[in-house]
C-alpha cells in the first residue's frame, strides 16, 4: 500500500507523467513556409529578431537535427501529413483525428498551394478537403502589393505596379516589396487573424477536441512586409555566406542543378545578395509576429494547458551558400528545418537527436491516445519528449528528384540517380565545402553509408 501511494506521488510530481500527460486534447499546428531553420534566434542567428518563436522553444522541445522528406513545398508537405516518405499509402492528420472525433480546420497553406498564385486568387490549390471541419484561406496581392518594387537579379527599383515579376514568371524568386502600412493586408496577418477568430470559438466549447493548423506562407518569395520590418536589416549589414574558390568543383553535376548565382544574375550584384538576406530577415520577422499573436490568445483563452503546439516548416532554402538559391537540394542549408514541440507536461530542452517531419503525425496520436495507423511510416518522438538523450532513429532521408540523401548524427551523404554521390563529415565541416567521397581515408565510412543507403532507402525507391 505504501509503495502504491508512493507511486502515486511520484506520477503526480513527474512533468512527464501518463496522468499529467493526459490533460492534452488539442493541437495548434503552425507551418511556416521555405524557412531555413538557420535564420532563427532558437536556432543560434545573432541577427534574425524571432522573440515568439524563440519563447516557444524555450517553453517546449526544440530539434536541432528535423530534417524534411521534401525539398520543395507540394512532397514536402503531402509526406509530412500523411506520414509517408513518397506516396499517399496513408490517411492525412486531418483525416485521421476528425474521424476520431476531432474538430479540425486549415487556415493559410497547409497542403501545397502556388505562391504567389493561390494566394493572389484566394485558391485551395493541392488542399484536400476531406482533413477539414472547415476551411479558409488567406489571399494577398503579394508582389502587386503598392510600394518599394524590387528585382533583385535583374537590379530593378520601381514603384510602378507595371511589369511586375509574379506568377509563373521566371524572375519571381528575387523580388521584394517593402510598403508603408500595418501588414494586416498581409496573407500571414489574415492566418493568425482567422486562427485566433477559431481559437476564441473552440474557447466556447471545451469538450470537443481540435486540429487547428494554421499556414503562414512567408518567408517564402516574394519577400513582402512593411518597411519597417526592413529597416531592422540594413542590406550592407548583411554578411553573406562563405563561398571558398573551387567550391563546386568536387559536387556532382546533379548536385549543383537549379538557381545558382551565375545562372540567374544575381551574382554580377553581391549588394543585391545582401538585400536578399535583408528581405527574407524581414520576412521571418513578420511571420514571427503573426505567430505571436496567435500564442498570446491561446494563453489568453486558457486553453496552452491542453493545447500541443507545434511550429515548424516544409524545407529550408539556399540564400547564396554554395552559389546556390532557392530550394530543391540535398546540402544542409535546404534539409534541415525548424521543429518546436510545446507540450503539456513535458519539460523544456533541446536535443541532438535525429527527427524526421514524417514523424509528427505519430508523436501526435500518441500523446492524444489516438490509434496510429498501420500506414504511418514515421516514429513517435514522445521518448525524445521525455528524455532529450533519447534515440529513436538512425538516420534522416531527403528527396530530390535527381537524387536522395541521408542523414546520420555524423555525416551527411547523397546519392543521385547516375550513381553520383556526396560525402561531408557534419563534425567537421558543416559548410559541406569537402565532398568526401571519392577519398581513399573514407572507404570504410562510405560503405557503411552505402549499405544503410541500400537497406533504408532502396525499398523505398523501389515501391515509387
Amino acid at each position: 500500500m505504501q509503495r502504491f501511494v508512493l507511486i502515486l506521488i511520484l506520477a503526480f510530481l513527474s512533468p512527464t507523467s501518463a496522468l499529467f500527460a493526459g490533460k492534452i486534447k488539442n493541437v495548434l499546428f503552425f507551418v511556416s513556409d521555405d524557412l531555413k531553420a538557420s535564420v532563427l534566434g532558437c536556432y543560434d542567428d545573432p541577427r534574425c529578431h524571432t522573440p515568439n518563436i524563440d519563447k516557444l522553444a524555450e517553453q517546449g522541445m526544440l530539434f536541432r537535427s528535423a530534417y524534411c522528406q521534401g525539398t520543395v513545398c507540394a512532397p514536402s508537405r503531402r509526406s509530412f501529413m500523411r506520414s509517408r516518405y513518397q506516396d499517399k499509402d496513408c490517411l492525412t492528420m486531418g483525416e485521421h483525428f476528425r474521424n476520431n472525433g476531432f474538430y479540425t480546420a486549415r487556415v493559410g497553406k497547409i497542403f501545397h498551394m502556388r505562391v504567389p498564385g493561390d494566394i493572389i486568387a484566394g485558391t485551395d490549390g493541392q488542399d484536400v478537403e476531406a482533413c477539414w471541419t472547415e476551411k479558409f484561406n488567406a489571399p494577398g496581392m503579394e508582389a502587386h502589393t503598392p510600394g518599394n518594387y524590387s528585382c533583385l537579379n535583374l537590379n530593378i527599383f520601381t514603384t510602378s505596379l507595371k511589369d511586375r515579376q509574379s506568377t509563373k514568371m521566371p524572375h519571381r524568386m528575387f523580388v521584394a516589396v517593402d510598403y508603408e502600412g500595418d501588414g494586416s493586408d498581409q496573407p500571414d496577418y489574415k492566418a493568425a487573424s482567422k486562427t485566433i477568430e477559431l481559437l476564441q470559438e473552440r474557447a466556447k466549447d471545451r469538450q470537443t477536441p481540435f486540429f487547428l493548423a494554421c499556414g503562414f506562407v512567408r518567408p517564402h518569395y516574394p519577400s513582402v512586409a512593411p518597411v519597417q520590418y526592413f529597416q531592422r536589416y540594413p542590406h550592407e549589414e548583411m554578411p553573406l555566406p562563405e563561398n571558398p574558390a573551387g567550391d563546386l568543383d568536387d559536387m556532382p553535376k546533379l548536385a549543383k542543378g537549379g538557381t545558382r548565382s551565375d545562372t540567374t544574375g544575381i551574382g554580377q550584384w553581391p549588394e543585391n545578395q545582401q538585400r536578399m538576406w535583408s528581405a527574407y530577415y524581414a520576412t521571418v520577422e513578420f511571420m514571427d509576429e503573426q505567430l505571436g499573436r496567435v500564442m498570446n490568445e491561446l494563453d489568453r483563452l486558457g486553453l496552452r494547458e491542453s493545447t500541443a503546439v507545434i511550429f515548424t516548416s516544409d524545407h529550408g532554402y539556399h540564400l547564396g551558400e554554395h552559389t546556390f538559391w532557392q530550394k530543391s537540394k540535398l546540402h544542409e542549408e535546404v534539409v534541415r528545418v525548424p521543429l518546436l514541440m510545446s507540450i503539456p507536461g513535458y519539460s523544456p530542452g533541446q536535443t541532438d537527436s535525429l527527427s524526421e517531419l514524417v514523424d509528427i503525425y505519430p508523436t501526435l496520436t500518441e500523446l492524444l491516445d489516438i490509434p496510429t495507423p498501420e500506414a504511418v511510416q514515421g516514429e513517435s518522438l514522445v521518448p525524445v519528449l521525455q528524455n532529450p538523450k533519447a534515440r529513436v532513429k538512425t538516420h534522416a532521408l531527403s528527396f530530390v528528384g535527381g537524387g536522395v540523401g541521408m542523414r546520420t548524427a555524423s555525416h551527411a551523404y547523397m546519392r543521385y540517380k547516375d550513381d553520383t554521390e556526396e560525402l561531408y563529415d557534419m563534425n567537421t565541416d558543416p559548410g559541406q565545402f569537402t565532398n568526401l567521397a571519392d577519398k581513399a581515408t573514407s572507404k570504410p565510412k562510405i560503405e557503411s553509408l552505402r549499405s544503410q543507403f541500400d537497406q533504408f532507402v532502396k525499398p523505398l525507391l523501389q515501391k515509387r
